[in-house]
């Protein structure tokens, strides 16, 4: 069945190119084609285009459709198109002629547009909700691993010192700059469709504010061409963000990989949380993280994906978009899998206590040597030439304490501070 029906079907070879994977993506939107149906049906009984009685079977009939969705026994029967279809197709069945009216005053353009801004809304909340559950354990490690130095490194080269704190808090806060770009998907996302029709309105005295209130959009998408024009754009701003998050858990997942590697030896984890060799048995490999750098990596061409896709189309709806949702479906889905995985490793990350005791890491102290001078009263161009000289004849002793108090440094690591900044974007972020 299929709403635009006209009393003959496609030839089957073409409705199988068509279609593609889109009835099994659509059960993902099963639940909100429901709400939006709702919020519509609502509207259209306020305007006179249905009568108290019909809007009260309808909204029974489709709260006992949102029942089988939430307990996961939702179908799209065989030769039904879409979600969209499925749902007309059981009104119709339960209540014959009321069901048909459901969808008076939209178009399957509108429709879907508001199904996929609910879907991503309701996605960005659950990546924000796991962004956050790692956000907390990157903080609770920084302060648990504050006092613990560490080296830290440029050019890959040995420079100053470090501490786990920092590193561990370093994540954590950049997650915070990642959940400002997440935000701006969001409040992309929070814009109501609905009306639009098929991208040019309709002649219905539709309601759109109310369906605007009755959907929990904070704003309408005005102009309905405009509002079709959203498709795609709404699907770009979320890969953004999406590729912003995978980029900070990738290049983590990087370090997580050195720094288990025998060459560094600063952390460890439980060798049930690690994979082997099948001739080397000494092997501990860092498998989960760097599949979780490659799925990283992957995300972020998922903009480039999305933006190839749509740079080029005209006007109005074009079936090319159809195949966004098998670019962002998976992404969404993937990424939060990354960010959970991620945490449930860092609950038994085991952290190196003595690393700066080994003297390959002398020279990590010689700035600090060199602010003491100064700090003593020596030119700072005297004081470094000094401690130079002494590195280079095998003079040098470091002094291996570290005083740092500076806000955002080893002793000063800011933490509710840093808590602060994440928590004003992801309070906003709500269902």
């Amino acid at each position: 069945m299929k709403l635009w029906s006209k009393g003959f079907e496609p030839d089957k070879l073409i409705e199988e190119f068509t279609v593609g994977r889109d009835r099994e993506l659509d059960l993902r939107l099963a639940r909100f084609d429901v709400l939006g149906s709702m919020a519509h049906i609502r509207m259209l009984e306020s305007i006179g285009l249905l009568t108290a009685a019909e809007l009260e079977s309808l909204l029974e009939a489709l709260g006992d459709i949102l029942a089988v969705i939430d307990r996961g026994e939702f179908t799209i029967a065989p030769g039904v198109e879409d979600v969209h279809s499925q749902v007309e197709f059981m009104l119709t069945e339960r209540l014959g002629d009321v069901g048909k009216k459901i969808h008076s005053g939209r178009s399957r353009n509108d429709q879907v547009l508001v199904d996929l801004k609910l879907f991503m809304r309701d996605e960005i909340c659950n990546i924000a909700d796991a962004t956050g559950r790692l956000f907390d354990r990157l903080q609770a490690l920084s302060e648990e691993h504050k006092v613990v130095l560490m080296p830290g490194y440029t050019h890959l080269q040995i420079a100053m010192p470090s501490s786990f704190g920092l590193w561990f808090g370093a994540y954590a806060e950049a997650l915070a700059d990642d959940m400002q770009l997440l935000l701006a998907a969001y409040n992309i996302a929070n814009q109501n469709p609905l009306g639009s029709a098929a991208g040019y309105g309709s002649s219905f005295p539709l309601d759109r504010e109310m369906t605007t209130r009755l959907l929990g959009f904070a704003d309408l998408h005005y102009n309905v061409v405009a509002a079709q024009m959203s498709r795609g754009k709404t699907e770009r701003a979320l890969a953004m963000a999406i590729a912003a998050i995978a980029s900070t858990l990738g290049r983590f997942a990087m370090d997580v990989c050195m720094w288990m590697c025998q060459n560094f030896a600063f952390i460890s984890f439980p060798d049930e949380l690690t994979t082997g060799s099948s001739i080397m048995p000494h092997k501990k490999n860092p498998d989960v993280f760097e599949i979780m750098r490659g799925k990283c990596n992957r995300l972020q061409a998922v903009q480039n994906e999305i933006a190839l896709l749509t740079v080029n189309l005209p006007l109005g709806y074009n079936r090319d978009l159809q195949l966004l949702k098998d670019i962002i479906f998976p992404a969404t889905t993937e990424l939060i899998s990354c960010l959970d995985m991620a945490d449930f490793m860092l609950r038994h990350i085991r952290v190196r206590t003595d690393i700066i005791d080994d003297p390959r890491y002398d020279h990590l102290f010689t700035v600090e040597e060199v602010n003491r001078l100064v700090l003593a009263g020596v030119p700072f161009r005297e004081a470094y030439k000094k401690v130079g000289l002494e590195v280079r004849d095998g003079s040098y002793t470091p002094d291996r304490s570290v005083h740092h108090t500076h806000i955002g440094s080893i002793g000063n690591l800011a933490t509710d501070r840093i808590r602060t900044k994440f928590q004003a974007v992801s309070t906003q972020i709500k269902r």
